[in-house]
């Protein structure tokens, strides 16, 4: 099943992503690697993050979404996942 997570950017996440960037693509990267990221990344705009993923469940994609460094370190201030259906391409 596919999976949206919509991450909101908290106020300073400009001054604390770089203290977590390496640890969070490194995650992104592993899920990519096991052919269950189908896109990834931020708002051009710096409101927030896009991330799309395969996972067995709305609760494991949620966990996911929870654990991510950027969510446990505050770059991120909240995460909202939703299912997600690919009509196209």
């Amino acid at each position: 099943m596919l999976f949206v997570i919509i991450a909101v950017d908290a106020h300073d996440s400009i001054e604390k992503r770089p203290l977590y960037r390496e640890e969070h693509l490194k995650r992104l990267e592993r899920l990519n690697d096991e052919g269950k990221l189908l896109m990834a990344g931020p708002f051009t705009d710096t409101s927030g993050s896009l991330i799309i993923i395969d996972a067995p469940s709305l609760e494991e994609a949620k966990e996911f979404a929870r654990t991510d460094p950027f969510y446990l370190n505050g770059v991120y201030a909240s995460v909202d996942v939703k299912p997600f259906k690919k009509v196209l391409p």
